[in-house]
C-alpha cells in the first residue's frame, strides 16, 4: 500500500491541474445581429382621450382633367376598334344588322304628329306601330332624331341604353293606346309603383337630428340642409298642386319604422297621378325612377308639362325655374354629403350623378313642348 501512495499522489495533482486549466476558445463564431440596439420610445397614453382628429379633407377632382381622361379612354377604345376591324379578314359585315342601313335622319310632319326617317323608312315601336310623337313636341322628335343618327349599326337599335328617348317615347304611346281600349293595368301598375315609392320618398328621409362628431359644409349639417330643400318643394306642392295636403317627414326620430302618410294625402296624390295624360305620366314615372322620389318628380313634371301651361300662368313668377339641376341636388343631397367628407369613388359616383341627370333630363324632354 506504501507503495502505491506515490502514484496515487501523481493522478491527483494531474487531475487539479487539468481542472483549472482553461479552455480553447472556439473555433467559429456566428453574429446575430448586425445593427445597435435601440431601445424603446415611451409615448403617453393619457387616462382620458382627447378630441377625434380632424376629418381628412378630400381633393375635389377637377373636372378638365376628368374630361380629359375620358377622350383619352374613348380615342383608344376607337384605335382598338379600328385595328380590330382593319385585322379582320373580311371588311364587309355578315349580317343586315351589323351595317348602318340608313344614311340621314330627318323629322317629318305627317299622320297629325312628328314621325322620325331613316332615309325613307319611319322608325316603328317593338309592335311595328309607326312612332309618332304630338306635333307641339319638336324637341322631343328631335332628340330621338341625334339618337338614330349617332348609331353605327342596326344592330345597336335593339338595346335600350342607346335609343332612350325613343324607348320613353314608345312608353308613352303604350300607355295612350292602353287607355284608349279601355286597359286600366298598365295605368294601375305605374300607380301602384309612385304611392310604394310615396312611402319612403327620399325627399322626406332626413338624417337624425343629432350626429356624434359630425361635421358641418356650409355651416348647416345633414338635416338642416334636407330640411330646408324639402320644405320649399313641399311648400310650392301643398299651395300650388295639391292644395291643403299635409305630408309629414317618413322617418321618425325614435323609430327605423316609415311613417305613414294619412288616407286623404294618399287618395289626392294618387287621384291626381290617375288624371295625368299618358305623355306626363311616362315622364313622371322615369323621374321617379331616377330619383326614387314622387314629390321631386312631381314637382319637377308639373314646371314643365304642356298639361300644367295654364295652372302655372296663376303661379307668381320665381327667379328660376325648378329643372334638371335642381331636382338632381335634391334627390342626391346625402351622396353629395358624404362625397365631400370622404371624397368620390371614380368612374362611379361622376357617373352615377351624370346618369342621374340624363335621365331627369329625358323627362323634361318627355312633357315638354311648344305650350311650355
Amino acid at each position: 500500500m506504501d507503495s502505491l501512495r506515490p502514484a496515487l499522489r501523481a493522478v491527483r495533482l494531474q487531475a487539479n491541474a487539468n481542472t483549472h486549466r482553461p479552455h480553447p476558445p472556439p473555433a467559429l463564431y456566428q453574429c446575430l445581429h448586425t445593427t445597435a440596439m435601440r431601445r424603446a420610445t415611451p409615448l403617453p397614453h393619457p387616462a382620458v382621450p382627447g378630441h377625434p382628429p380632424a376629418t381628412p379633407t378630400p381633393e375635389p377632382s377637377e373636372a378638365m382633367a376628368r374630361v380629359a381622361r375620358k377622350r383619352k379612354q374613348a380615342d383608344m377604345m376607337k384605335q382598338a376598334r379600328e385595328m380590330r376591324n382593319v385585322s379582320s379578314a373580311s371588311s364587309k359585315p355578315k349580317t343586315m344588322l351589323a351595317k348602318r342601313f340608313w344614311k340621314d335622319v330627318h323629322v317629318k310632319e305627317a299622320d297629325g304628329g312628328l314621325q322620325v326617317f331613316l332615309d325613307h323608312r319611319p322608325v316603328r315601336m317593338a309592335n311595328k306601330q309607326i312612332l309618332t310623337v304630338p306635333p307641339t313636341k319638336q324637341q322631343l322628335a328631335t332628340a330621338i332624331a341625334l339618337e338614330w343618327d349617332l348609331l353605327t349599326s342596326a344592330q345597336q337599335a335593339l338595346k335600350a341604353d342607346y335609343i332612350p328617348m325613343t324607348s320613353l317615347a314608345a312608353r308613352a304611346i303604350d300607355i295612350e293606346t292602353a287607355d284608349a281600349e279601355g286597359r286600366t293595368k298598365v295605368r294601375d301598375d305605374i300607380l301602384n309603383y309612385l304611392m310604394r315609392v310615396f312611402t319612403t320618398d327620399t325627399l322626406l328621409c332626413w338624417a337624425p337630428e343629432t350626429v356624434l362628431n359630425e361635421v358641418k359644409h356650409d355651416g348647416k349639417t345633414l338635416r338642416e340642409q334636407q330640411e330646408d330643400v324639402a320644405t320649399k318643394i313641399l311648400a310650392y306642392l301643398t299651395r300650388h298642386v295639391w292644395p291643403g295636403v299635409e305630408i309629414r317627414p317618413t322617418l321618425d326620430p325614435d323609430s327605423i319604422i316609415p311613417v305613414s302618410q294619412s288616407e286623404l294625402t294618399q287618395q289626392i296624390i294618387r287621384g291626381w297621378c290617375a288624371g295625368l295624360p299618358a305623355y306626363e305620366l311616362a315622364g313622371l314615372e322615369r323621374a321617379v325612377l331616377a330619383s326614387k322620389s314622387l314629390l321631386v318628380g312631381a314637382r319637377l313634371v308639373f314646371e314643365w308639362a304642356e298639361a300644367f301651361a295654364q295652372a302655372r300662368k296663376a303661379v307668381p313668377t320665381e327667379a328660376s325655374r325648378f329643372g334638371m339641376q335642381d331636382a338632381a341636388e335634391a334627390c342626391s343631397l346625402e351622396v353629395n354629403w358624404q362625397t365631400r367628407q370622404w371624397g368620390e369613388v371614380e368612374d362611379t359616383h361622376d357617373v352615377e350623378k351624370e346618369d342621374l341627370r340624363r335621365q331627369l333630363g329625358s323627362a323634361i324632354l318627355l312633357v315638354a313642348g311648344a305650350l311650355s
